[in-house]
């Protein structure tokens, strides 16, 4: 256990160090693998790290997945801005006791787009669009009855026009039951992989190797791109039920209250820390709240949610409200179903 959390702290700031001081926005390709998933972490302010206990976990930490005892299957969907849509879309299936698989896939895409020219401002007629996808194979174990490891594996590519980028990226998570009051510790580190660099027909172009001579061949050339590293991040998350649910300070049949810290370390920008929180009333009804510090623009996160159980099945409905600021606010919607 204690190499393994080694191991986590070493992936973690290592990469961190390398880059001094200075600024290192706009220095990671893959932004979208940056946007959470599922309504219910973002109406906690996204602080999901060590509460991991529903589907979208595959994406938070997926060591977690040891907390879902039987096959459940989770969607979600946002609308960002300039008519762009994350969707998210994940299952998890478990092999025995102690050994969980799951499945994800993150998407952010446009509508097709009328490409434009200066000679041309009102369209050419060729339309384009542009995606980002990552799919990802998650496998988690737990070790003893309190501690647990997961990794995904997975695949991530860019599409631009005719020009594209992939590459593979690791996701290596821990998950620890202290035993104080359901305290939770856990850690991940995300997006641990190669470099994104664009290639395509439209980078090929004629090369006039010599302008002073007329007529000559003009060979076809390579614009070169560089490649950019993945948007690196090491997460520590902290999570307890502080009224009713497993163990907690204030026993309650009926209600139930998480809170839940996270903190992030990205390789692209200043440390952040997130607080969030659940009400839940007969784990039914649910409220949530969460805040952000040192984020340019997102500040207060509010989300709700119901879940029902209809015949042996347990389906649960999840709405969050982002704001953003200047740029607008966001809503995401997520749905569970667990058999």
């Amino acid at each position: 256990m204690k190499k393994i959390i080694t191991i986590l702290f070493v992936i973690g700031f290592s990469a961190n160090n390398l880059c001094g001081s200075f600024s290192k926005v706009g220095t990671a390709a893959a932004q979208f693998l940056k946007i959470g998933v599922g309504a219910r972490a973002a109406g906690m302010g996204e602080t999901f790290g060590a509460v991991a206990n529903d589907v979208s976990t595959l994406y938070w930490n997926p060591a977690g997945l040891t907390n879902l005892n039987s096959i459940s299957v989770g969607i979600s969907h946002s609308q960002w801005f300039a008519e762009i849509y994350h969707n998210y879309a994940g299952i998890a299936i478990p092999l025995s006791e102690n050994d969980v698989l799951g499945i994800s896939a993150v998407s952010l895409s446009t509508d097709e787009q009328e490409v434009t020219t200066v000679e041309q401002p009102e369209g050419t007629g060729v339309f384009y669009n542009v995606s980002d996808i990552a799919i990802g194979l998650s496998y988690a174990r737990a070790l003893t009855d309190r501690f647990s490891v997961g990794m995904t594996v997975k695949y991530i590519q860019q599409v631009a026009y005719n020009e594209s980028a992939h590459t593979v990226a690791l996701d290596i998570g821990t998950y620890l039951k202290t035993g104080f009051h359901n305290l939770v510790i856990a850690m991940c580190v995300s997006n641990f992989g190669g470099n994104m660099q664009l290639e395509g027909r439209d980078l090929i172009i004629l090369a006039d190797i010599n302008k002073g001579v007329a007529g000559e061949y003009n060979p076809d050339a390579r614009l070169k791109t560089e490649a950019y590293p993945l948007p690196l991040n090491f997460r520590v998350g902290i999570a307890m039920d502080i009224v009713g649910g497993s163990d907690p300070i204030l026993a309650s049949a009926d209600h139930r209250f998480t809170m839940a810290v996270d903190g992030n370390h990205p390789n692209d920008n200043n440390e952040r820390l997130n607080i969030g929180g659940e009400y839940s009333w007969n784990d039914t009804f649910f409220a949530r709240l969460g805040y952000k510090i040192n984020y340019d623009i997102e500040k207060w996160t509010f989300g709700a949610g119901v879940k029902l159980n209809v015949g042996s099945q347990t389906v649960g409905f999840d709405y969050a409200l982002v704001d953003y600021n200047d740029l607008g606010k966001v809503s995401r919607f997520s749905v569970e179903l667990r058999f």
